[in-house]
């Protein structure tokens, strides 16, 4: 199984399993795919109802930072505090959420949207440093 592959398939294990609260498997280096979760497959980390969770480490590991929409603005950018940067995260907003590789949201660098209602990243492919709700 290429690298590619095996990404896409701990992705896919990450929405499958999102809503059921279980564990996230990494699919296996092997050729042959594995049925059973792996030993040391990351736990879900907390975040609920209504929240955007971003971890300081991979794996949903360190204190997290939540935001709610409640006290974000919509479509605006928001840093991460300074010095400060996100390698996991969940985004239970029930809305789009862009996360950016710039501290300004800017496009030069990396960026991802993550759909909303229960997206659990393990590792993001890049440090985020700020991000964006959008409306719909």
């Amino acid at each position: 199984m290429s690298a590619k592959h095996v990404h896409l398939a701990a992705l896919a294990a990450v929405l499958l399993t999102a809503l059921s609260g279980a564990s996230v498997a990494a699919a296996p280096a092997s050729s042959a795919p594995s049925a059973a979760p792996a030993a040391n497959a990351p736990k879900l980390g907390t975040c609920g109802p209504g929240q955007l969770c971003l971890w300081p480490k991979a794996d949903f590991k360190g204190k997290a930072l939540t935001h709610e929409l409640a006290g974000t603005d919509i479509e605006s950018c928001v840093a991460l505090p300074p010095g400060t940067s996100a390698q996991a995260l969940a985004n239970r907003t029930g809305r789009p959420v862009t996360a950016y590789q710039s501290a300004e949201c800017a496009e030069t660098g990396e960026f991802e949207t993550y759909p909303g209602r229960g997206t659990w990243v393990p590792q993001t492919p890049y440090q985020v440093r700020a991000f964006k709700i959008w409306e719909r």
